[in-house]
């Protein structure tokens, strides 16, 4: 198809494809990035504008260094002007990994006759869970293979069951899935169990080269997995989060499609993805890729910059893949969310410690096996505000509403101080003495801060802390 660039504000219709590979490198191949024009798009986005399919062009275009370093500038103040310092902790916990996929990137694809194959029994999930309480975890994510063992009835079944399990003082506030696409009844069944986040990745979002990584199971089909999301959002389910793996496809056509899922969503439902997810290829069992679309680190960490840009209100997630020296820098400019205390085994926060992976019993490898706690004191150190919150997806602020209250910057008014008061309870309940000492100094240092920017609620939120040190919990704003 010839390229168009008046093609990108016709809105799309709901349900159907929407990505057009032509389009996209059409984009690529004829945009020119000037400084003038670089600076003009990094101008656009700190003005808290969404960024077109041509404006991402001209990031990705980008390759001066000094443009480079402007862009991941850029994304920093941006970051803080939306974000402010907080990180948003979760943990993974796997449910089953029978899959009826071959998938040549993954280590459960149906191939593997080496793959260690479980689904946790409710007795072994509420026995997960309960460890992941006792390291103060308030957010989990269940993963799930893609097997119709794993269908909506058993998905919401286990849901429930990990919103019942309490241990002292803790217990999972907000659990996000990442599943096989469901049909919309289906969404609607999952999502009447209570769940936060649906993400389903596409991978890739070229479908020539999807055919090649996808060789069986209901996954090879392209667009079936592409509109799922819409699926979900006619089923009421508004708050979804999508991603690409990069390494199967060209990073630059891989990051303007992300931009042109969001842009579908944001057309055709009035919300974009909640959540954006950038996972690069690691080691696992069984894999068969070769190294031609692999993305090396100062690439990756330009990547994150220019979604940050692009998606100005879209929480960027970063997981254990990535090695805690990248977690580190990308935190500055682009992700407001990461795991801690990462374990992929089936069964392993209960039974073991962080050991040598056994890839056969695990997705890929993770490069950063910290602690929980570990992570808490590095972002202390860093003077990051560690967060658990979960309130507004309790209090209905999701979908199009969450927009609503965030873009007009109601993310810092409410969210900093509903993390300021969840990093209170984790010093109460699970921190070791050091990190309460730097952790109520990054409170105090927080609350200050509100202070100084005009915050009314300060008092308030000092009374909620002290409750909470009497021993109230789940307090928030």
């Amino acid at each position: 198809m010839k390229f168009t660039p008046e093609r990108y504000s016709i809105a799309d219709k709901r349900m159907q494809p929407f990505i057009d590979a032509d389009e996209i490198w059409g984009f690529i191949r004829e945009t020119r990035s000037t400084k003038e024009r670089v600076r003009q798009v990094i101008q656009k986005s700190l003005n808290k504008e969404r960024l077109s399919l041509a404006d991402t062009a001209v990031l990705v275009n980008a390759t001066d260094p000094e443009l480079v370093e402007e862009i991941k500038e850029g994304a920093r103040l941006l970051k803080e002007k939306v974000y402010g310092n907080r990180i948003v902790l979760f943990a993974p916990l796997y449910i089953g990994n029978k899959c009826t996929n071959d998938c040549r990137y993954c280590g459960f694809r149906v191939s593997n006759r080496d793959a260690v194959r479980k689904t946790l029994s409710d007795e072994e999930i509420i026995s997960e869970v309960e460890a992941l309480e006792d390291n103060g975890q308030k957010r989990l994510i269940l993963v799930y293979g893609e097997h119709p063992d794993y269908g909506p009835e058993y998905i919401a079944h286990t849901v429930k069951t990990v919103y019942d399990v309490k241990k002292g003082n803790g217990e999972i506030r907000r659990v996000n899935i990442n599943a096989a696409p469901l049909e919309v009844e289906g969404f609607r069944k999952v999502l009447d169990s209570g769940i936060g986040t649906y993400q389903v990745f596409q991978e890739t979002y070229h479908p020539e080269a999807y055919k090649e990584y996808h060789l069986g199971g209901k996954k090879k089909d392209y667009n079936y997995r592409l509109t799922s999301l819409d699926r979900a959002q006619e089923a009421g389910l508004d708050d979804v989060g999508i991603g690409a793996l990069f390494g199967l496809y060209d990073w630059r056509f891989e990051t303007l499609a992300l931009v042109r899922h969001t842009s579908h969503l944001e057309a055709c439902y009035n919300v974009g993805p909640h959540t954006i997810s950038f996972p690069r290829i690691q080691s696992a069992a069984s894999i068969g890729i070769t190294d031609k679309y692999m993305v090396d680190d100062p690439t990756f960490t330009r990547i994150i910059a220019i979604l940050r840009l692009a998606v100005p209100y879209t929480g960027l997630i970063l997981t254990a893949r990535e090695n805690p020296a990248v977690r580190k820098e990308v935190m500055r400019f682009g992700v407001s969310q990461i795991d801690g205390g990462t374990k992929l085994e089936l069964g392993s926060y209960k039974t073991s410690v962080n050991e040598d992976q056994d890839l056969n019993k695990e997705q890929f490898m993770i490069n950063d096996s910290r602690s929980l706690n570990q992570i808490i004191d590095e972002l202390l150190d860093d003077g990051y505000l560690p967060s658990f919150c979960t309130a507004c997806y309790r209090l209905g602020r999701t979908g199009e509403h969450f927009m609503e209250f965030s873009v007009p910057g109601f993310i810092k008014r409410y969210c900093s101080p509903n993390a300021i008061l969840t990093l209170a309870e984790y010093l109460m309940d699970y921190a070791p003495e050091e990190t309460k000492r730097k952790g109520w100094k990054v409170v105090e240092e927080n609350l200050q801060n509100l202070e100084k920017n005009g915050h009314k609620n300060v008092p308030a939120i000092r009374k909620k802390i002290e409750k909470i040190k009497k021993g109230e919990r789940d307090v928030y704003f």
